[in-house]
């Protein structure tokens, strides 16, 4: 092998430094050190004892030893394209729900999303619409906002069974999602919430984001995932929507059997009792079991 300055280059001219989650290659020179390359986000994380490296005639041959051989890596960056293919497989089909304080928010947030996991954008707001001709606005100010929870509740009720979705829900009340009692239906895929925040970096966020979720403060804390956001502008979509699958290519990894479980959750009929489904025969205005004759597979 050889530098650009066609002098030979040897083990020793070269600087393989492998992180847990990022990998960089540098080469000495006369001229001074030169990265060859860098990436800052592996898809997953490695064990950097058992990197292995060599040179042979033309090039670097690197092997890197993952930490959990069972995850697929799309590629070896962790990127927008690797990380919509890696969350598609993981998700298996179960589809995604938005919430947030912000209606127009979770539409922009669910539609990247749809476009690079390849699924469906489906817009309650826009359902309500289609539903009864009348906005969510109009609705409450004729009916009062239990109308409009009670709407969008029916409508996700419908959305339950359908996979390969990504659902954008109302934001703040009187939408499902900002009631603490009303998340029956939205237990039935993975729920991403799009966090508004006043924090000023992002440790800051993610704690305010753990603390809500420890005690319950807010509806959105059930939410599966969370994405912190500081400010939004039209720019703020993807960056958004890639956060968002970082955070279930995380969770996912985490308990690789939680899509079967969604699964199995809809097939009773989505009866609220995420994350610990009980068994067939339960009641869940009485949380007691009732004997029944059918049959569940």
């Amino acid at each position: 092998m050889v530098g650009e300055d066609h002098a030979p280059v040897s083990a020793r001219h070269v600087n393989v430094d492998s992180q847990d989650t990022a990998l960089f290659i540098a080469v000495r020179s006369p001229q001074g050190p030169r990265m060859i390359f860098s990436a800052m986000r592996l898809y997953g994380r490695v064990k950097p004892a058992e990197t292995v490296w060599y040179i042979d005639d033309s090039e670097i041959v690197l092997s890197l030893k993952k930490t959990d051989d069972d995850v697929k890596w799309p590629s070896l960056e962790e990127a927008w394209a690797s990380l919509t293919e890696g969350v598609s497989q993981l998700l298996k089909g179960t589809s995604v729900y938005v919430v947030g304080g912000s209606t127009d928010i979770n539409w922009a947030v669910a539609k990247e999303l749809a476009a690079g996991l390849e699924y469906v954008p489906l817009q309650t707001q826009q359902l309500i619409q289609d539903y009864i001709n009348k906005s969510p606005v109009e609705l409450a100010a004729e009916e009062g906002d239990k109308s409009v929870t009670e709407t969008e509740s029916a409508i996700l009720d419908s959305l339950s069974s359908h996979v390969r979705c990504v659902v954008s829900t109302l934001g703040g009340s009187p939408g499902v999602g900002a009631q603490l009692g009303n998340w029956r239906s939205l237990h039935a895929g993975f729920t991403v919430w799009i966090n508004q925040t006043t924090a000023t970096d992002e440790e800051t966020a993610e704690q305010e984001a753990a603390r809500a979720k420890q005690d319950g403060s807010k509806a959105y804390a059930q939410a599966d995932v969370v994405v912190a956001l500081g400010g939004w502008d039209e720019n703020s979509a993807r960056p958004a929507a890639e956060g968002a699958l970082r955070a279930l290519k995380a969770f996912l990894e985490g308990d690789k059997e939680l899509p079967g479980k969604k699964s199995m959750y809809v097939r009773l009929g989505c009866r609220g009792d995420w994350p610990d489904i009980m068994p067939p025969g339960w009641n869940p205005l009485s949380g007691k079991e009732e004997a029944k004759s059918t049959a569940y597979y």
